[in-house]
């Protein structure tokens, strides 16, 4: 299991069997498998949560079984079964062909590092430079190729530069633009696209039946695609803070400004840290889509009744371009109240004020 930085448990995706709407995806790596045509490094591209890593796991259990031909699930698939000691071992990290490159724990900060550095990549680097302990293959993870500073690059590169034979390397890439251009053109790209929410809901049913079917559906449609942020929301309560924050938003100019100043109550508890993230993200997100609605005439659909129409009045409120301003001072200014330790509640106080000042004819 894994915890995301909304403080939630999801289901790690080493340890994912599952994985739904990329159907065309692992064709692809299929079809270049069984054709003699696989790149020695490919780059999974796509937003957060929507099963890149999973299929990065897929992938390498299946190239590290030399290529199933014995595999669960027949030659139209990359599945391995939860049964086939391949798949735990590759659960648990514990197959001597396979590494994985991740950011590493600063013990003197107690938290993770915000980017990969060299030293997470020089073992992989060296990896390669042997031969395969157990099989035919060799694989290596990069998760995530835009978190690697500029010294991790240049290391990996010299790997992509001179692959070795009969090794892979899988990367997985939220923004791909932040990942330098040498490395990208190394690359054969392997695009996934953000799921309907539909797909999310299943896929939460499967992994937390106990939600029930109408919360599963706005999850769905709350995280725009993406069954890992689906899986997060629900842990984190997040689904009854967006109601929480589309009532507070829908009456505005009026505003109940008690509720606002007992949401801002709980950013001091424990894990007030987790819910001011989740607070700043599903606000920004709600502006965001009033934005976008009002500039292209068809606002989103709604995650909470009534939010299409409290979308369409607000904007009607204040300029488009006067709305773009407001969108992009709260956003940065949500982004800098843990880097300056500004106050979260009074962060929140005056993101309230700022909508509130903005919303008055």
């Amino acid at each position: 299991m894994a915890t995301d930085d909304t403080g939630s448990t999801v289901l790690s995706p080493r340890e994912n069997p599952s994985l739904l709407g990329h159907t065309d995806a692992e064709s692809e790596l299929l079809s270049a498998w069984k054709g003699g045509r696989f790149a020695h490094s490919w780059m999974i591209t796509g937003p957060r949560g929507i099963g890149k890593a999973t299929l990065a796991y897929r992938l390498a259990r299946f190239v590290l079984a030399s290529g199933g031909s014995d595999l669960f699930g027949g030659p139209d698939s990359l599945s391995i079964g939860q049964d086939d000691p391949m798949f735990r071992r590759v659960a648990s990290c514990a197959h001597a062909d396979l590494k994985v490159v991740e950011r590493g724990f600063d013990t003197r900060r107690n938290r993770w590092r915000e980017e990969i550095l060299v030293s997470d990549v020089r073992d992989s680097v060296s990896f390669f430079a042997m031969t395969a302990a157990e099989g035919e293959w060799r694989v290596a993870i990069v998760d995530a190729a835009d978190e690697m500073n500029r010294n991790a690059a240049n290391a990996l590169l010299k790997t992509l530069e001179e692959p070795p034979a009969r090794g892979l390397v899988i990367m997985v890439a939220h923004v791909p633009g932040r990942v330098p251009a040498t490395l990208r053109s190394r690359c054969r790209r392997l695009s996934l696209r953000a799921l309907a929410p539909e797909l999310v809901s299943r896929i939460l049913a499967e992994q937390r039946p106990d939600i029930a079917a109408d919360k599963r559906a706005a999850l769905g449609r709350l995280a725009d695609g993406s069954p890992g942020r689906a899986l997060a929301l629900a842990d984190a309560g997040g689904l009854a803070l967006y109601e929480e924050l589309v009532g507070l938003v829908s009456n505005l100019p009026t505003i109940d400004m008690l509720a606002v100043h007992r949401m801002g109550d709980r950013l001091n508890r424990r894990n007030g840290g987790g819910i001011f993230r989740l607070i700043a993200s599903l606000l920004t997100r709600w502006l965001e889509g009033m934005i976008r609605g009002a500039a292209v005439g068809a606002f989103p659909e709604p995650v909470v009744p009534g939010e299409d129409a409290a979308m369409a009045r607000l904007a009607r409120t204040g300029s488009l371009e006067r709305w773009c301003e407001v969108w992009e001072n709260v956003r940065d200014l949500f982004s800098a109240t843990d880097d300056a330790n500004l106050d979260r509640k009074q962060v929140l106080l005056n993101v309230f004020s700022t909508l509130q000042t903005t919303s008055r004819p």
